[in-house]
């Protein structure tokens, strides 16, 4: 993959044609070409093999910002928005699009699209949130003091609720659909709540958020029902820079300050794989699942991106489910059909055999004797 700029986030596209690519924004702090066009930040689009578990040596298709640094990327469930991408992976056009309710608004931190898709969320270093339908755009939520300064976002399942974090320890939950405040989550007095995550497997309505009580780096769970916490583990050694939760809700990540990698069983909450000084020296800025594999993407400014195939089970796919399925249906007839065969006293009990009256028709015998009319 082509190396040049400083990678400062990325994440996964979901492609209407089942294709997963990779986007990223490069800074132009690091370029080393003099043209105009490389002294500028630049967002990228890569196409990612399955096979390797690697991303395409160049990019599909770039975009050159014209003004700073990207500091964070949504990608709509449809995988085609903030940037408007069209085409087919061997053709694609990456269109800037401006969006005129956010012009002038300052630098937001954090930016995050509902999973359904049916809004769209900012919050800025001033602390100023702003929830918007989409694509209309219509304004959902306008609240200038939600924060002190953000420090992370996330929409539920549902896309009923939306929870943001501040850089003062703090932790809110919104209405995501009416635009108005729902509680803020209780913690201890020497507890800092950090980043937040909600639980996407749908049978468990949990939201994640790491958390700093001292110097321990700690992930604590509350329950959505009551919004109470449940309680929490010790995950990290050193504190979480980065969370994510897998699509199907099975696992979660967390990437830490050193640039180490965990993840998670959710159901049990145990490890299922470390990388250890996976972006050395560096916070992992960025960390997400890979729509339809077990491979995650982490980005840091100085290693820039790296895919991690996790040594976690495999997964059943649907046709070996009912491939299983039939087999045993098939080995309990087979299993029923010989039981049958060497069960004959079972199946015919003892006691006095019934005569038939029928005559056979080998013998001559009159089964009646002789008839007197």
């Amino acid at each position: 993959m082509d190396g040049d700029g400083a990678v400062t986030c990325g994440r996964w596209l979901r492609r209407p044609e089942n294709l997963s690519l990779v986007v990223l924004a490069k800074s132009s702090s690091r370029r080393r070409s003099s043209s105009s066009a490389a002294t500028k930040s630049t967002i990228e689009i890569f196409s990612y093999d399955s096979e390797t578990a690697s991303l395409s040596s160049s990019p599909l298709v770039r975009s050159v910002i014209e003004e700073g640094d990207a500091v964070s990327i949504a990608a709509h469930p449809s995988g085609d928005r903030l940037f408007k991408l069209s085409g087919q992976e061997t053709d694609m056009n990456l269109l800037s699009e401006e969006l005129p309710s956010l012009q002038g608004v300052g630098v937001q931190k954090c930016i995050a699209f509902s999973v359904d898709g049916s809004r769209l969320a900012t919050g800025g270093i001033d602390g100023h949130l702003r929830i918007f339908e989409w694509p209309g755009m219509r304004l959902v939520l306008d609240e200038p003091r939600a924060h002190k300064s953000f420090r992370d976002m996330d929409f539920s399942l549902d896309s009923a609720f939306l929870a943001s974090t501040s850089t003062d320890g703090t932790a809110r939950i919104w209405n995501a659909s009416e635009g108005v405040p729902v509680t803020n989550l209780r913690r201890n007095s020497d507890e800092q709540i950090e980043l937040c995550c909600f639980s996407q497997d749908g049978t468990r309505p949990f939201l994640f958020c790491t958390m700093q009580k001292g110097d321990k780096a700690l992930t604590g769970v509350w329950d959505m029902s009551t919004w109470d916490k449940i309680g929490h583990k010790k995950l990290l050694k050193k504190p979480a820079s980065a969370i994510s939760t897998s699509i199907d809700g099975k696992y979660l990540a967390l990437g830490s300050r050193d640039g180490d990698l965990s993840v998670v069983e959710v159901k049990k909450m145990e490890f299922r794989h470390y990388s250890k000084r996976l972006h050395p020296g560096t916070p992992i800025a960025s960390l997400e699942f890979c729509p339809s594999e077990r491979v995650v993407l982490t980005t840091s400014f100085q290693w820039g991106p790296n895919l991690t195939k996790l040594t976690v089970p495999k997964d059943w796919k649907e046709w070996q489910l009912y491939a299983l399925l039939a087999a045993l249906f098939l080995g309990s007839a087979i299993l029923f059909y010989m039981f049958f065969l060497v069960s004959d006293p079972f199946w015919n009990p003892p006691g006095p055999k019934i005569k038939t009256l029928i005559p056979d028709p080998q013998t001559t015998e009159d089964v009646f004797g002789q008839l007197d009319l």
